[in-house]
């Protein structure tokens, strides 16, 4: 059901897969317990590059050869999810291990591989698609579903699929805001960062075509009762774009491959990936085709980017912004915290008891800012209540925070950090081979550095790509 032979192999580094998954995304952000979860605590609106090469590698992880690192990607997830509960708008509960929501995203993944083939006029076999339906089967229960909140038959899933559709999902406003909102504002990838009017023109063309093909592509019941739009061309669009993209198939394998495409994307030129020294030739390329384009386009530069010539030094409301706010709503709680907990947890591939003492001390770092900070008492900070305070972070909480990190970089307990130590860390967590890094760290160092960038506001090569950047 899993590894290099699997159905879902063949899928993930199909260029019509990313299409699909933005479909599926949608649909499960129409489910009210997902919607409600995502608007909360998720950074897809801040992040959302962040957010794809997290899913690309948590997938890879799940369906890959290997069970030791598919039961601990499981457990990580499972761990994940049980933090996520709330209420929503309406004040109905919401739980990400609720085990319906859990089948209903499955389910969108699945459904969305069968239809991205339909679509693109290549569709599924009855045994291919039974294949590939027991393979989601396996991987929802790999996550622990052992009651078959999935139909048990391909057939039962159908009807299964309809009601959903017909009766469950709803207009709810994560599904406008990916729809609406997201490819409108999407902010630049790390490749491109920098280069705001070059971004701004591709987005500008390539925004409302993605969220049109998109609309179209979803189920006609669902549409009707959301009140989508219905805009004329949009069917013939839809089928167009898939048959093209499907057409991307018959380019030689190694320029498909997912995980290259999504690691392109992330790679800045400070990376010490061999394919830094070739960015960093094309983006001055297209630092000056961006500077002909601003000759003769009114493209406006792109909120919150760092401008050619930037400094160090952030301003408090950049900072928020770019730093405090993870989940993009204009103010500062607990789920953004634990939003950076969650990256820096996945990211260094903590086990469990680590998780926990980071999470721990993230939450008394809120629970610090919170009494200093919320001077109006509505359980949040916004940035106003922020930059008037202009406090100093630097407190004992998140002096905890810093020594945690800390704990888990010390390998061999001698508290001090060796060169080999200190750059496993920036190399395995943040994709970064940190320049100069040949001395040993003593924890108060290595706290000092951590709290510069957290409360000095100070940009830094090893955190921006981590914590700041989409």
């Amino acid at each position: 059901m899993f590894g290099s032979d699997s159905q879902f192999h063949r899928f993930f580094n199909d260029p019509r897969w990313a299409l699909a998954m933005v479909r599926a995304t949608v649909l499960e952000a129409a489910h009210p317990q997902i919607g409600a979860a995502l608007i909360d605590n998720s950074t897809f609106v801040a992040h959302p590059w962040r957010r794809l090469r997290n899913t690309v590698v948590s997938l890879q992880r799940m369906f890959g050869d290997d069970d030791h690192t598919r039961q601990r990607e499981a457990a990580r997830l499972n761990r994940l999810h049980a933090r996520l509960s709330g209420t929503d708008a309406q004040n109905r509960p919401y739980d990400a291990m609720d085990p319906q929501a859990r089948a209903w995203v499955v389910a969108t993944l699945f459904e969305s591989s069968v239809t991205m083939c339909r679509l693109s006029g290549q569709p599924l076999d009855q045994t291919t698609m039974e294949r590939l339906y027991a393979e989601f089967q396996a991987f929802l229960a790999a996550l622990g579903d052992r009651a078959g909140h999935l139909p048990p038959t391909l057939q039962e899933f159908w009807q299964y699929y309809d009601h959903m559709v017909q009766e469950e999902l709803e207009n709810t406003e994560a599904l406008r805001i990916i729809l609406y909102k997201l490819f409108d504002h999407l902010p630049a990838p790390p490749l491109l960062d920098g280069l705001p009017t070059v971004w701004a023109a591709g987005r500008a063309l390539a925004g409302p075509v993605i969220g049109t093909i998109t609309v179209a592509s979803l189920p006609e019941p669902f549409r009707r009762r959301a009140g989508l739009p219905e805009i004329p061309g949009a069917q013939t669009l839809m089928h167009s774009a898939y048959m093209a993209v499907g057409l991307a198939r018959f380019l030689p394998d190694n320029w498909l491959q997912t995980e290259s495409l999504t690691s392109l994307l992330y790679l800045s030129s400070d990376s010490d990936n061999p394919q830094a020294a070739t960015l960093t030739a094309l983006r001055g390329r297209m630092k000056r085709a961006g500077a002909l384009f601003r000759l003769v386009t009114p493209f406006p530069v792109q909120p919150g980017g760092p401008a050619e010539g930037t400094g160090p030094q952030r301003s408090a409301d950049e900072f928020f912004t770019a730093v405090l706010d993870q989940t993009g709503d204009g103010y500062l709680d607990w789920p953004d915290l634990a939003a950076m907990a969650r990256e820096l947890s996945a990211r260094l591939d903590l086990d469990e008891p680590e998780e926990t003492r980071l999470y721990n001390a993230y939450a008394e770092w809120w629970r610090e800012l919170h009494a200093a900070l919320d001077i109006d008492g509505d359980g949040r900070i916004s940035k106003e209540e922020y930059a008037a305070a202009v406090p100093s972070l630097a407190g004992p909480a998140l002096i905890r925070v810093a020594e945690v990190l800390f704990d888990v970089t010390d390998a061999d307990g001698n508290q001090f950090i060796e060169a080999d130590e200190y750059r496993a860390l920036f190399r395995t967590g943040f994709r970064r081979t940190v320049a100069g890094a040949d001395a040993r760290y003593s924890r108060s160092a290595f706290v000092k550095e951590f709290l510069s960038f957290m409360s000095g506001r100070q940009r830094s090569t090893a955190y921006d790509p981590l914590l700041a950047e989409a």
